[in-house]
């Protein structure tokens, strides 16, 4: 036996290990691309503003990712029925390869208008690709990460995540503030960079071990999708989500193309505004993790959300001659979301039978999702309905401002939703059905 037992941690720690450096690379995928993840947003705001996206464009773009939440039911169904290692490895090398169109874009006879369409069905396939490929990996993570080093380990592997997705962050805003003429050369090599990289994550996740634990057996299950919304607990996750979502996605899209335009920091300066928020939660990530796995995920969900609700406030008091308030921002933004990641992670997996949980995160995912979406494309709407009039003393991005407030005040509600969360007793067994 205990030979035995030494195989499976060392197969474990492997695995594990596995999948750290798996993410290092989704992270350089995300800070390349117009895909997902801490470091992305700079990229795909280049692209935006390199073909002249408006408001609407902007807002449908910022949306894209959180729309696609529409296909966590089906994706939950596919994970269900062919095994959630085997799509997860699938859906996921899928997503991280639909970005050569763009490798071409600057090269092709299109249209401007041409462009963008192309750019925004790169943007929708991707999102749609790793809806399947993220149900599919967390409940996998679900089996592979046992729950009693869940916190520690996914704060360790965040930490160095954030590491690696700002070192290319930070490059890709270095070399798109020195393209001038060339910026869409340098968009198209970026975009074949996260193409490179997208392929190494799928040689790391096919190296990985299957779960110690019993498999899930794949099947077919539709009555198991309505079982979130009987469950008393997940119906208050559902509930927190949808606030959360809608407060951030309100503002959320635009606060790249705010800090380009309205502050005139440029490219390598929002680089290092993503750097300086990385490091706060590379520091504090780990603490949090800790928290996580000795106190459970609500009280730092809530603890966390409270202070989130004080950040757009500060984007509000920056200006192009007073910026120090955005460098305040990523100290204090980053640390916290750092724990809010590692809860809003843990808290699904604590809240979802395991046999369910496809289903669960299914369910927790659409809500948020769909708020953010279209919370995103109803502040695109409004940015293009309010009057000039409304620029508070004529500063630039005043509209933005007023977004940002009642993002803020969003958020503040939705905290106080996070204290009313239940989740299953520190160290509990969760049932299998």
């Amino acid at each position: 036996m205990p030979t035995i037992e030494r195989r499976t941690d060392h197969a474990l720690r492997r695995a594990l290990s596995l999948s750290t450096a798996e993410g290092m690379a989704a992270e350089v995928v995300g800070a390349c691309s117009v895909g997902s993840g801490f470091a992305a947003g700079a990229v795909l705001a280049g692209w935006a503003l390199h073909l002249g996206c408006g408001p609407l464009w902007l807002g449908l773009l910022g949306a894209l990712p959180f729309f696609a939440h529409l296909a966590q039911l089906p994706a939950a169904l596919v994970t269900s029925a062919f095994g959630r290692r085997r799509v997860a490895i699938a859906a996921v090398a899928a997503s991280r390869q639909v970005f050569w169109p763009l490798v071409v874009l600057p090269w092709l006879p299109l249209s401007q208008g041409g462009a963008r369409a192309l750019l925004l069905a790169v943007a929708a396939a991707s999102s749609l690709l790793a809806v399947v490929g993220n149900n599919a990996w967390t409940a996998w993570m679900g089996d592979l990460v046992p729950a009693r080093v869940r916190g520690r380990y996914f704060g360790a592997r965040t930490s160095l995540c954030t590491l690696a997705g700002t070192a290319a962050a930070l490059a890709a805003g270095l070399a798109l503030d020195a393209a001038g003429p060339a910026t869409g050369r340098v968009l198209s090599a970026l975009a074949l960079v996260a193409c490179v990289a997208g392929a190494a994550t799928t040689w790391l996740m096919a190296l990985q071990a299957r779960s110690t634990a019993r498999p899930a057996e794949p099947r077919l299950a539709l009555g198991a999708a309505l079982q979130p919304l009987r469950d008393p607990r997940a119906r208050r996750v559902l509930l927190f989500l949808v606030a959360w979502n809608g407060a951030v996605g309100l503002s959320g899209s635009f606060f790249q193309v705010h800090l380009l335009q309205n502050l005139r920091l440029g490219y390598a300066r929002v680089a290092l505004h993503a750097t300086a928020a990385a490091v706060a939660r590379m520091a504090a990530a780990p603490l949090f993790g800790r928290a996580v796995d000795r106190a459970g995920a609500r009280p730092v969900l809530a603890a966390c959300s409270f202070g989130l609700a004080a950040t757009p406030l500060l984007w509000i008091g920056a200006s192009a001659e007073l910026p120090w308030p955005i460098a305040l921002d990523a100290l204090v933004s980053g640390a916290l979301l750092g724990g809010h990641a590692l809860a809003s992670f843990a808290l699904p997996l604590e809240t979802a039978p395991r046999e369910g949980r496809p289903f669960y995160l299914a369910a927790f995912a659409t809500a948020g999702g769909l708020a953010y979406a279209l919370a995103s494309s109803a502040g695109g709407a409004l940015l293009l309905a309010l009057p000039r009039a409304l620029e508070p003393l004529s500063r630039p991005g005043g509209n933005l401002h007023l977004l940002f407030g009642l993002g803020a005040l969003g958020r503040l509600g939705a905290a106080a939703l996070a204290v009313k969360l239940q989740e299953a007793p520190v160290g509990a067994v969760q049932p299998t059905s």
